[in-house]
């Protein structure tokens, strides 16, 4: 758990839930998902005296839930938007033990930039003067971010009341916006691993047989799809939502602006990895098909070679068998030149057929 009061040049972390909102700006309340299941009565006694708002049950369960996909949702009092983000592996903390990391690997197959594709939900709960972020236990998303907070009030006043969040919505604006640069900084890694691919099957020199491993590439490459459209779905209700939103002295005309910049940002990042990802896919089975079509064209040079090859042998067969006949009257047979003059004669009917096969490109191209 780490609690930070934020104001407009300066930050403070506490690791101990507040009894009190700070007399300005708001407050930023980041649990890992075990530690909010435990301190859940906390926060909405906390919510109930100082915000005047209590969080549904149903919203509750969906803050709680490991497996919930990208959505948006609100109420009178507060907003709530859960988006996925990447994650090495499914890691959760254990009720008795909140912050402590049970690591369970991903036992995904296929290269290591594959085993990287596994996602986890990060639920943000939006108020006037609060933001609530359930993330996982290891979440790099909120560490990086705090710490780049952090950070920023080293600098000079200016500066950090530049680069701190203006309010509830703006943080979590920000912290969503992180969570979609990891997916556009994943591409480039996917592109190299489906380049390689593609090299290895379009390449006649190589036996290539990692199909399973190119399956599993195609099938996260679906799913991943199916997470960025999630995505794109629930910032599209969120910036919907934001019309609706009134100007008061929390809320300032230039902060809803910059909320609906910002906002559109983020689906246009969205955006770019959508098209991306799809431009990955039929990638990968355009490769496949080359690579098909190569197999398929190698078979069919085989074959022709052979079949040119038999039609060169099938005459001089004829001959060989004609002199295997048994007569007792062969004149040819008793000739001191017979067997010269018929190997001359077979030598120029195999020349003969080759340049003619030849020329009609039946052999060599």
């Amino acid at each position: 758990m780490r609690i930070f009061s934020i104001q407009k040049d300066q930050i403070q972390e506490s690791a101990i839930l507040p009894l009190a909102l700070p007399l300005q700006g708001f407050l930023w309340m980041a649990f890992a998902r075990r530690e909010f299941e435990i301190l859940q009565q906390q926060v909405q006694a906390f919510l109930l005296a100082h915000c005047g708002a209590q969080i549904y049950d149903l919203h509750l369960q969906d803050l709680l839930n490991n497996q919930l996909p990208s959505h948006y949702d609100f109420t009178a009092d507060y907003d709530l938007l859960v988006f996925r983000r990447l994650a090495r592996g499914r890691t959760e903390t254990d009720v008795s033990k909140p912050g402590e990391i049970l690591h369970q690997e991903n036992t995904r197959g296929g290269p290591s930039i594959l085993r990287k594709i596994d996602t986890s939900p990060v639920a943000f709960l939006v108020l006037d003067r609060v933001v609530i972020s359930v993330h996982p236990a290891d979440c790099s998303v909120r560490d990086v971010f705090a710490a780049r907070m952090l950070s920023a009030t080293h600098s000079s006043f200016v500066q950090a009341a530049h680069r701190l969040p203006a309010n509830s919505a703006d943080l979590m604006l920000r912290m969503v916006s992180s969570v979609v640069d990891g997916y556009l900084d994943l591409r480039r890694e996917l592109t190299r691993q489906l380049d390689h691919w593609q090299s290895e099957l379009i390449n006649p020199k190589t036996s290539f047989n990692d199909w399973s491993a190119l399956l599993n590439a195609r099938l996260t490459l679906h799913y991943l799809d199916e997470v960025c459209e999630d995505q794109r779905a629930a910032i599209t209700d969120w910036i919907d939502a934001l019309d609706a939103w009134k100007v008061d002295d929390v809320l300032l005309p230039e902060y809803l602006e910059m909320l609906k910049v910002r906002s559109r940002d983020v689906l246009e990042h969205i955006e770019r990895v959508v098209h991306h990802v799809g431009r990955l896919e039929q990638s990968a089975e355009t490769a496949v098909q080359m690579h098909f079509n190569a197999q398929s064209n190698r078979t069919n040079d085989i074959m022709r070679t052979l079949t040119v090859l038999t039609a060169i042998f099938l005459p001089l067969n004829l001959i060989t068998g004609f002199f295997g006949m048994n007569f007792e009257n062969f004149p040819a047979l008793h000739s001191d030149h017979g067997l010269f003059l018929t190997e001359v004669f077979m030598g120029f009917v195999a020349i003969g057929l080759a340049l003619i096969f030849w020329r009609k490109r039946y052999v060599g191209g």
